[in-house]
């Protein structure tokens, strides 16, 4: 098969992919990381291996001059960290699934169908959400992140911030039942992944609050003000963005907090 025939082949795919079915599609991509026993270090040091030496001179590149002229050339020292940063930590890898609001963030597809995101781009959006965020106080907002993998980082973030989070469970209707002992207001939700944190996005947008999202390829940026693109799935790539978010918001917030370096926010490690 050509390359020209991959592309194509995929672009039926998500033609088909309309509506409905592609909303099961996309919420699978993200419940499906949820459900699968976590691996150990080795097991995914192999896997990956495994995965880099199959994949090795089938990578599909497409060109886009649409989103060359788009995104501004920048100079490297630019960007919030090194671009070997972002590369190492896979914020750049999406989904199979791509949904329509999401596409124009797409550069390319890699053979075996996967989305990759443009790096520029990454960046670029993440210092417009660091810019977002640091307009509420801590008090105003809440983190929501039901992904496992991204824990570790979310409560940091919290510690750091003095930013509300919620990991294991979000209460239905702290936000909604002012019957509810726990009840609050808040102004604004960051919410990790929009399929897992649905409870949460869905009490934010009936209360008409506003919502910074960090949104994969597979996700729906739908009522929310603001976005953070990237792999909202890995854990080093939530400890990348958790990190230039939590180091954004004390310097904006002037808040004199002890950030650890880079390497522990993606460190597999507890």
């Amino acid at each position: 098969m050509t390359k020209k025939e991959s592309i194509d082949k995929v672009e039926i795919v998500e033609e088909k992919l309309k509506g409905e079915e592609l909303e099961k599609a996309a919420e699978a991509e993200s419940l499906e990381t949820e459900k699968k026993p976590e691996k150990s270090i080795e097991e995914k040091k192999k896997e990956l291996l495994e995965r880099v030496k199959k994949l090795s001179g089938k990578v599909d590149i497409t060109k886009s001059e649409e989103l060359k002229e788009k995104v501004k050339i920048k100079k490297r020292a630019d960007m919030l960290i090194p671009l070997e940063e972002y590369v190492k930590s896979g914020i750049y890898l999406g989904t199979k699934v791509v949904t329509p609001k999401m596409k124009q963030y797409v550069y390319r597809r890699r053979a075996d169908g996967l989305a990759i995101f443009n790096t520029d781009l990454i960046d670029e959006k993440l210092k417009e959400g660091i810019d977002y965020l640091s307009k509420f106080n801590p008090e105003d907002i809440i983190l929501v992140c039901k992904r496992q993998s991204g824990w570790k980082v979310a409560n940091m973030f919290s510690h750091l911030t003095g930013i509300r989070v919620f990991t294991k469970k979000y209460p239905a209707g702290i936000l909604t039942n002012t019957t509810l002992p726990d009840f609050f207001e808040n102004e604004l939700t960051i919410v990790t992944d929009s399929w897992l944190d649905k409870n949460a996005l869905n009490d934010t947008l009936n209360v008409h609050k506003k919502v910074l999202m960090i949104c994969d390829t597979n996700n729906f940026p739908k009522g929310t003000s603001n976005i953070i693109i990237g792999n909202n799935k890995s854990g080093k790539s939530l400890g990348i963005i958790f990190y230039l978010l939590a180091k954004g918001y004390c310097k904006a917030r002037k808040i004199t907090a002890d950030i650890p370096d880079l390497e522990w926010w993606t460190s597999e490690e507890d």
